[in-house]
Order: structure tokens, then sequence, then C-alpha cells
């Protein structure tokens, strides 16, 4: 059966103090990984994030199958915490000018819709920047939006097997291998985050704001890191390598005699340090063979099986415990389950529960970035699909009863009426 963490309540803030972005107010267009995973972090620090959302099913990630409670699923629990979420049918025109409404109060929209779909509803960059000049507008694509791959449709894995990213993970005997969690989805959101704060940074300094834009196979590229940059310098294409980048044997997983274990012994004092203090095995460093990180590099495969031989002879927790007291760096290789009922994961904060409208409650996982002064809002769960429409338009565009049922009449909510917050 599976072991779920003891998940504690979340606990409040320390102190009412100021949250890093108090006052922006973001226009959330986005749906699946990337898009989210930006607003969210920003909605974290304090912005007002106001999730649009088509009525009719919502983000695709709602139906996502990984797992569900409270009828939403763990993909969309995961992307769209702290977020105020309407309903909009965007084919309607009423609903188009609600959008609009909401962009001229705006100081952030993001959208990561298929090239050509925000200019199809007139709110596009070009339609919407004279309405509101200091709008920072930041648009995420596969390919860009512009040239001549603009039009292409592009998911993580795609941009991960078209940018060589891929080609780098896996064994060498081995196909190319996407990476487990959808890595370049979360870095495209991350770079995205950090291009809005540039902007908002800009029209501090400027007066007016920009459009900022993020492609996933831009970011993908980026990602291969030195690896890339090594082959622009030396044209020779790097291969994969596993768990033991350049197929170091002193970096990869090893096996005890009850688990395994994950070293990183990356340099000439820690490897001295390892194979004396740890392995009682001097002679790696004395013999010839194994003398130099050349020689070691040159005869990698009998080094690496003289290392795996030793390991095997002990338990897993008497070589942790040899190993960190050598300050030699070494991990256990945890299953999920394992690490997030590890003592790191615990001793950390790193998981909670919070309320949820249609579960009593929900697990949270922490967002990944402390600040002394500004830290994030307590976390407040994502919202239903337009749980938050009624209140929205009420409050921020203060429409009225009236002009709301007539919305509701034209179906610029869907066929439902738009939901009340509780």
């Amino acid at each position: 059966m599976p072991t779920k963490p003891q998940l504690p309540e979340r606990s409040s803030r320390a102190t009412e103090g100021p949250s890093a972005l108090d006052g922006l107010l973001v226009i959330d267009f986005t749906r699946v990984v990337a898009g989210p995973a930006c607003t969210q972090t920003l909605a974290d620090f304090g912005a007002h994030v106001i999730k649009i959302e088509n009525p009719d099913g919502g983000d695709d990630t709602r139906a996502y199958e990984h797992a569900e409670i409270g009828g939403e699923s763990a993909a969309y629990l995961s992307l769209n915490r702290n977020k105020r979420g309407i309903a909009l049918d965007l084919a309607v025109p009423e609903a188009r000018e609600i959008a609009l409404d909401l962009i001229r109060k705006a100081d952030v929209v993001v959208e990561n819709f298929s090239s050509g779909v925000m200019k199809k509803f007139g709110l596009d960059y070009e339609a919407v920047a004279p309405l509101n000049p200091r709008l920072v507008y930041c648009s995420i694509s596969a390919y860009g939006r512009s040239g001549p791959f603009a039009s292409r449709p592009g998911f993580d894995p795609i941009t991960q097997a078209e940018s060589g990213f891929m080609s780098l993970n896996g064994f060498a005997d081995g196909p190319a291998v996407r990476t487990g969690p959808p890595i370049v989805d979360m870095a495209t959101g991350m770079s995205a985050c950090n291009a809005i704060l540039l902007a908002l940074l800009a029209r501090d300094r400027l007066g007016r704001g920009q459009r900022v834009e993020v492609a996933l196979f831009d970011v993908a590229m980026g990602m291969t890191g030195f690896y890339g940059m090594a082959y622009l310098i030396s044209g020779e294409n790097p291969g994969r390598f596993g768990n033991s980048p350049s197929g170091s044997p002193t970096v990869g997983v090893y096996e005890a005699s009850d688990g395994p274990l994950y070293m990183a012994c990356a340099n000439d004092r820690l490897y001295r340090r390892l194979v004396v203090e740890v392995l009682n095995r001097p002679d790696l460093i004395t013999d010839p063979q194994f003398a130099t990180r050349k020689a070691r590099s040159e005869n990698k495969e009998l080094l690496r099986a003289a290392i795996a031989e030793v390991f095997a002879s002990d338990t897993l927790e008497n070589w942790m415990a040899k190993m960190k007291q050598a300050n030699i760096p070494v991990g256990y290789l945890r299953t999920v389950e394992e690490g997030f009922n590890a003592p790191e994961a615990r001793e950390r904060h790193r998981l909670s529960r919070i309320p949820h409208r249609t579960a009593e409650w929900v697990p949270n996982i922490e967002p990944p970035i402390t600040m002394s002064l500004t830290g994030a809002i307590d976390p407040v769960a994502a919202p239903l699909l337009g749980e938050h429409t009624e209140d929205v338009l009420r409050s921020m565009l203060g429409y009225d009863e009236r002009r709301i049922t007539e919305f509701t009449r034209k179906g610029v909510f869907g066929s439902g009426k738009p939901s009340t917050q509780v």
C-alpha cells in the first residue's frame, strides 16, 4: 500500500509584513504548465493574479490523471495556488470586453495560447498596449511569436528532443530519455517570471511597459549548459553518460550491500579522502593507474569496479556515516515517497496541508524561495473553475447585478451562472 506523509496544517506567516509584489495585478490567460508555473510564483509573493479559464472544462490540467482530491487534479493544484479564478467564454464579444476591462487595470498580462489566438480575440499586445501603456505583456510559446516556426505547436518533450537537451539524458548504450518531470516547462515558467520582474523594474525607470517573450525551445537550448558550450568550442558532439558526468568513476550511483547511494566525489582532494579515509584503499591513490585525474579517467572502468566491490561489502547506513564523517558529498537514492517522507523535507517544512472548498484540505508544497522581509504569502488552494467570477466582476470592475445577469444570459460565463466565492 502507498504511504502518504502525515501533513501538518500550514501555520500562518510569523508577521503581517509586506509581500514582495503587494498591489501588482496580473491577468493570467495561461494553462497547462509553463504559464501557470510563472504566475503561481507571482501569486505566491503577493501579486493579485486573476486566472481566466474557458468555462468548458477550464485549464487542461484539471483533467490530468495523476491523482485527484475534491474533484481537482494533482497537476492543477500544484500550479495554481494563490490565484483567483474566473470563467469567460472569449468567443462571446461581451466576454472579451470584460477581459479588456481587466487588462486596462492590470500591471501584467501573461498568455500561452497557440499563435494568433490572442490576436483573434483582440487581446494581443498591439491591441491592448494603447489602452494601458504601462502594461507588461508576457507571451510564452514553444518557438516564439515571430519567424517561420511561430505557428508550430510544441510541448516540453518535443523541445527537449529538438534542442539536443534530450540527447544528453540516459545511458551511453541506450536511447535518449526525456526527463520525468517537465523540466523545460518548469524552467520556462521561471524564465518568464524573471522576464516579467525585469520588465517591471525597467518600467519604474522608463515609465512604460513592454512585451516580453519566452520560448520553450530557447530555454531547452540554454539548459544544455556547459555541454552545449563545449560543443561550440570543440565541435565534438557530447553524448549521454548516465549518472556519471563525462564518465567519471567517482560520481554516480553505487550499491551498498542493502541499497543504493549517489556519490559526487569530483576533485582530487575529495578523491584522496574517499579512498584513504572511507574505503581504506590507499592503493587507489598510490597505484600509477589511479594517481592522477587523467590516469583515473583513462582507467575509469577498472577504478569503478574496484570502488563498487568495496561498497558492496558493507551496509548503506555504515557507508553513509563514514562518508558524512569524511565530508564526502553523498546522498540516498530515494523514491518520491522516500524523499517526501525524509527528515530534510520535514525539518525544512516543505510540506503542509491547506483548506480547500470541495476537499476538506489539499496537500501543499512550499515555494522554494525564502525572503527575510517579504516572504511568500499564506497559501490559498487553487480556485475551482470560475470560483471568483462574480466577486471579481463586482469588486474590481464595479458591475451590478443587472449587468452580470445580462452577461449570463448571453453565455459569457458558459452555460452556468458565474460562481460566487464562499
